[in-house]
This record gives structure tokens, C-alpha cells and sequence, in this order.
């Protein structure tokens, strides 16, 4: 059997000189029998440095303290270790193993001369990351609570129709096109206005990100209504960044209302409490912005076709109404032209006889008179051949004179009566208002909106009384 040969420390001077291969491996030996065992060890891994072609992890474990790192080193991870651990943060959170997140792991203290000091991990516990998560998220609530900022978003006002949207996404994300799909396309052709902004939705460069796009949009802000933040599916480690303070009093703080559709079935998020409104996918998301546009074009369609059919009943009333009042016009119209027809008639009548009379009248008083004339002219023709004939003048002029008087009092009466026809009346400008069928002859029984008709000599006008004066 071969015997390495035990190499001895030079001396030069009176110095012992060990070679760097010798004090490595000093070390080495130290560092085995002090640390035999596996232990736990709870730190960060700032990087994973994983390499496909091996399969090999070389991570960078660190600690923080206050934001400093105050310890690091070296690890190695094998790739069947790799491989089991990476399986079970698939299976517990989702999400593979990744750089930026708290870890409790398995490890052994390894040395190498040539390689130095390192840690190989061998296991990995999801559940520490896990909790370790918990515990951020319940931290950043309850400062935004204390700062009384928690629900600042909640409170403000949401218009009744949503539909200018500022989105942050990522355009080739699967949530941001199901999210158009649904808004784009919907049934009842509801036109959106959006404008993408642009973001990386997961890590920590997803909390910048989002902030950054946040104060783009601020710029433009009354060009928006609200604010949708959409993400397609992914686990809790995926969405840690949506627990860290700074993202959440951003939208907290925001002064439209932030929307979120992250996309995840688990435990919300804090930007999902402290959003204004929260749907479990984008396209859940998309079809509460269209139940929005249903919540008032559903009553305004029924409140439309209650005024049509009521319009119609009224048109329908209204018209049978006019019908109704038509014939009863008529009718009242044709019997006062009837009474005045028949009125005119006896006052034609009447008049005539009166005027027969009156002339017969006249002649009897004028043969009288000349009958007393001739018999005093006969008594006195002795006296006077020339008083005769100025009696007999005298006498004949009267009576002409009576005559024609008696002719200017007829044609004075035929002229009155002509004058008090109601046809003439009317051609001269007069009328005649009816109220109720009964003509109008004082403000009496009137009031302001009453309809009454007023009869014109080629037509009726139908009026409401606006104002009455006395």
C-alpha cells in the first residue's frame, strides 16, 4: 500500500514556514471534526446561480441586518439536492427556488483547499419561506394601519361608469389578454377607453416597476377613471412583492381608484386589501367593470320602455279623449246654428209683419186725414179758392213725407236686422267663447288652465287661460 509522505514545516531562522497547502488542509481537518453533522441555518439567498448544463447551484447566502449585510458565504447544492428541493417549493408554494427570498436550510460546512470555505445544502424547508412571507405581509399592514392609510383607496369614488382604465400589465401576459378579451368582446358592445403601462408584475424589481408606472400615471391622471393592476396566475413566492410596503402605500395613497385582478387563489395580497376594488383573476375583474355598465343601462332600458308604453296609453287616452270631444262639439255646434237659424228666420218674420202693419197703419191715418182735409176744404172753399189749393199742397207734401219716413224707418229696421244677423257679427271680427258648451258671458266660472273654444266666422280656436284680469 502506498504511504503519502507526511511533508515537514521548513526552517529557516529559526522560522517554521507551512505551506498555504499545508494550513488549508490544517484547516480542513479542524473544521471536520468540529463540524461533523448537518445543521439549520436560517439567511438569505441573494442569488442562486443555478447552471442547466450541470445541474449544480453555487448560491450566495447572506444576512441582513437593518438592510446591511452583516454575514455571507459561499454554497453549493447539488443537483440531485436541487432537484428535490425545487420539487417540493413547487408543490408547497407554487413557485421554484429563486433569488431574493429568506430561506431556513439543511447544510453541511465544507472546505476545500483549493475552493475554500463553503456551505452545501442539502435541504430546504418551503414552510420557513413561507411564514416568513406571512410575517412581512401582517408587518406592512399593520404600519399602513397605524399611518391610518390602510383603506384611503377604498374611500374614494368609483363613477358609476368605469370606462377610461390606465393598466399595468405586461402585454404579453395571459391575465392582461383574457382581460381584453372579456371587455373587448362583450354581448352588449360597452365601449372601453385603456392605455397599457407597461410593468414587470413579480419580484422585487416589480415593486419599482408598478411605482414608477404609478407616477406616469399620475401625470395624465385626468384622462383615467381608475387604475387596473392585472397579473396572470402564479404562487405566494411570486407574489411577495405585492406585501411590501412601498407597493402598497403607493396605491394606497393613489388618488384614483386602484382595481386589481392579480390572478391567484390563495390569501389576498395587502395591494388587494388596500385596493379599492379586488377580483381573484383579470377576467373576473373584466366582468365586474361590464356588471358596472349593467347596474345602469338594465334600469334605464326598463325605465325606457315604461315611458314608451305609458307615452302609448296616454296617446291612445288622449286620443279617444279628442274623439269624444269632436263629436260633442259638432253636435252642440249644429244645434246652436239650428236655434240661431230658426231665430233669425221668426225675427225675419216678425219684422216683415211689423212693417206691414206699421204701413197699413200709416195709409189708414193718411186716407183719414185727407178725407177730414177734402171735408174741411169743402166746408171752407167758399172762403178761399187759393187757401184750397195751399191746404191741398199743404196736405200732399205731408203725406209724402209721411211716406218716406215711413220707408227710412223700414229700411232702417231691415238694415238693424241685417247687422244683428250672427253670420254678419261674425265676418265683422266679433266671436263667440264657449266653456262647457255654454257661451262665456263673465270671468265668473273661469280659472287660469281652464280650455275654453271660441268660435270664429270660418273656424273654432281651442284656448287655455293663462291669466284672468279683472
Amino acid at each position: 500500500m502506498h504511504k503519502s509522505k507526511v511533508r515537514m514545516p521548513e526552517k529557516t531562522n529559526d522560522k517554521t514556514i507551512f505551506s498555504l497547502l499545508e494550513v488549508t488542509k490544517s484547516i480542513k481537518k479542524t473544521l471536520e471534526q468540529r463540524y461533523s453533522s448537518s445543521f439549520w441555518i436560517k439567511a438569505e439567498m441573494n442569488k442562486l446561480n443555478h447552471y442547466s448544463h450541470s445541474g449544480h447551484c453555487f448560491p450566495e447566502i447572506i444576512e441582513k441586518v437593518d438592510g446591511k449585510i452583516v454575514a455571507q458565504c459561499k454554497a453549493t447544492m447539488w443537483r440531485e439536492d436541487y432537484q428535490n428541493i425545487n420539487r417540493n417549493f413547487l408543490r408547497i408554494l407554487q413557485e421554484p427556488l429563486k433569488d431574493g427570498i429568506k430561506i431556513l436550510f439543511l447544510a453541511k460546512i465544507s472546505f476545500d483547499p483549493a475552493f475554500g470555505l463553503s456551505l452545501q445544502i442539502i435541504d430546504i424547508d418551503p414552510q420557513f419561506t413561507l411564514g416568513d412571507l406571512e410575517n412581512e405581509k401582517r408587518q406592512t399592514i399593520k404600519k399602513l394601519k397605524e399611518e391610518g392609510i390602510y383603506d384611503a383607496n377604498k374611500k374614494l369614488d368609483l363613477p358609476l361608469l368605469p370606462q377610461r382604465l390606465a393598466i399595468i400589465s405586461v402585454e404579453t401576459s395571459k391575465g392582461y389578454g383574457d382581460f381584453l378579451n372579456v371587455i373587448d368582446n362583450n354581448n352588449w358592445n360597452y365601449k372601453f377607453f385603456y392605455l397599457l403601462f407597461p410593468s414587470i408584475l413579480q419580484g422585487d424589481k416589480a415593486v419599482t416597476g408598478i411605482i414608477a408606472q404609478l407616477e406616469r400615471i399620475k401625470k395624465v391622471i385626468h384622462h383615467f377613471d381608475a387604475v387596473a393592476i392585472i397579473r396572470g396566475g402564479g404562487g405566494d413566492v411570486g407574489l411577495s412583492c405585492y406585501n411590501k410596503y412601498e407597493l402598497a402605500k403607493a396605491i394606497a395613497l393613489f388618488p384614483i381608484p386602484v382595481i386589481t385582478g392579480i390572478g391567484h387563489v390563495t390569501n389576498e395580497t395587502v395591494c388587494e386589501m388596500i385596493a379599492h376594488t379586488n377580483a381573484i383573476t383579470p377576467t373576473k375583474l373584466a366582468e365586474y367593470l361590464l356588471q358596472k355598465f349593467h347596474n345602469i343601462s338594465v334600469p334605464i332600458q326598463k325605465a325606457k320602455e315604461k315611458i314608451i308604453d305609458k307615452a302609448r296609453r296616454l296617446i291612445s287616452e288622449e286620443n279617444a279623449t279628442l274623439d269624444s270631444e269632436l263629436k260633442l262639439f259638432r253636435s252642440l255646434t249644429n244645434t246652436i246654428l239650428n236655434n240661431n237659424e230658426n231665430k233669425i228666420k221668426n225675427a225675419s218674420y216678425a219684422i216683415k209683419q211689423q212693417s206691414q202693419f206699421i204701413i197699413k197703419n200709416s195709409s189708414n191715418v193718411l186716407e183719414s186725414l185727407y178725407h177730414k182735409t177734402q171735408m174741411a176744404a169743402t166746408n171752407r172753399i167758399k172762403q178761399s179758392q187759393a187757401t184750397v189749393f195751399l191746404v191741398q199742397e199743404t196736405i200732399k207734401t205731408a203725406s209724402i213725407k209721411n211716406i218716406k219716413n215711413a220707408e227710412l224707418i223700414l229700411g232702417n229696421i231691415e238694415k238693424n236686422i241685417q247687422i244683428m244677423d250672427p253670420v254678419n257679427v261674425l265676418k265683422r271680427g266679433f266671436s263667440i267663447t264657449y266653456h262647457n258648451g255654454k257661451a262665456v258671458k263673465d270671468t265668473t266660472h273661469l280659472q287660469e288652465g281652464t280650455t275654453i273654444e271660441t268660435v270664429l266666422f270660418n273656424g273654432t280656436i281651442e284656448s287655455t287661460i293663462t291669466k284672468i284680469k279683472e
